[in-house]
């Protein structure tokens, strides 16, 4: 598991590449049918990456860190933004437990929310449910969620599982200005694209860009095999079509080769009365 305690965003984004790579990487721990697909991120609006720690005796208190990014209207990634998370809950349970998140915001009022800064509230502010998993694309077509926001975890400690319902998502600001040298930056400018992304963050962009290409090979392949499955049904409709044996269309036809055998008939006599 990842360090939950909040660093600088330098720090933060390498976690965030590091996370998401667990996350889609295919391995003796994760197989074909436990990574997020490539085709959730790449439709995805924005991303949460964070680590969480959650501790407890009768009354549990969560926090961690990590960033958010944001799809730009050109389809790049925004620059990241510093996020705490913090929350209390009830119930008996004791223990501890590590856990790292990955939330993929579907709708672009999910990444708006995100924008404004301040307190948000999962489960409050918006639907979540448990993302898809397995690289099957054809299969998650057919299965459209609702939900503005997609929740994958993985946890180590003695907790049956984690929930970040309840819990606030808060802005670091401080983090952010720090990052980017800029005294009264917002979280709303980052994620809309007007900070440039920093190069120091490459290692998570490139692995965000190459779930879009991963992606589009998907997609391409899918349409390759529609293309060929609609050749084929062709194919057996004609070769069918082919082995019936001819036969006139409401007897219209029918007809038709009966006139015209009747009057071959008639000048046929009329030749031999005329040449007799």
């Amino acid at each position: 598991m990842n360090n939950p305690i909040p660093s600088n965003l330098k720090s933060e984004a390498k976690k965030a590449a590091k996370i998401l790579r667990e996350f889609t990487e295919i391995s003796s721990r994760s197989g074909p049918d436990k990574i997020i697909p490539a085709h959730v991120i790449a439709k995805a609006q924005g991303l949460a990456i964070l680590s969480v720690i959650k501790a407890g005796f009768l009354v549990t208190a969560r926090g961690g860190s990590g960033i958010v990014v944001a799809r730009l209207p050109d389809g790049r990634w925004s620059a990241p933004s510093a996020i705490g998370v913090a929350g209390l809950g009830g119930g008996f349970e004791i223990g501890i437990e590590v856990s790292d998140l990955v939330i993929i915001l579907n709708h672009k009022r999910a990444v708006e929310a995100f924008a404004k800064g301040g307190n948000l509230t999962l489960g409050g502010n918006f639907t979540v449910a448990i993302g898809p998993l397995g690289r099957n694309l054809e299969g998650d077509v057919a299965i459209r969620s609702s939900a503005a926001v997609y929740t994958y975890c993985k946890s180590r400690g003695l907790f049956a599982g984690i929930s970040l319902e309840g819990s606030g998502l808060i802005e670091r600001k401080e983090t952010n200005r720090k990052f980017y040298c800029q005294e009264d930056i917002r979280a709303y400018e980052i994620l809309f694209g007007e900070i440039p992304r920093p190069t120091l963050a490459e290692e998570l962009y490139e692995i965000l860009d190459s779930f879009t290409e991963k992606y589009e090979i998907e997609e391409q392949s899918m349409n390759r095999r529609k293309i060929v499955k609609e050749q084929r049904k062709k194919e057996m409709a004609l070769k069918v079509n082919r082995q019936r044996p001819h036969q006139p269309v409401n007897g219209t036809e029918g007809k038709e080769q009966v006139l015209c055998t009747a009057h071959v008939m008639v000048n046929v006599f009329i030749m031999q009365i005329f040449y007799r």
